[in-house]
């Protein structure tokens, strides 16, 4: 990890296309500016790992994937039943 000091107003550039300024530093805090092409995707940690968490959380499990797809296959008609496209009436 790179360890930069900086103070207000002062930026650091990453690769061609990424600048990071600090606004502003106050008590513990620092405010900070990031400016980067669309393309590039910037999220605070805490919120990409409680996206990260939830979504782990709604994850089916694989045994309870395989009962849902059986059950489904019970109730719903399966390729047989259905007319081949090659079949003439």
């Amino acid at each position: 990890m790179l360890v930069l000091t900086r103070r207000a107003g002062e930026s650091v550039v990453i690769g061609d296309g990424i600048v990071v300024t600090i606004i502003d530093v106050r008590g513990d805090g620092v405010r900070i500016g990031i400016d980067a092409p669309r393309s590039v995707k910037v999220h605070r940690a805490e919120v990409l790992d409680a996206v990260k968490a939830e979504n782990a959380g709604a994850a089916v499990p694989d045994d309870a994937a395989e009962a849902t797809a059986a059950a489904l296959r019970s109730i719903l008609p399966g390729p047989a039943a259905a007319p081949s496209p090659t079949q003439s009436e």
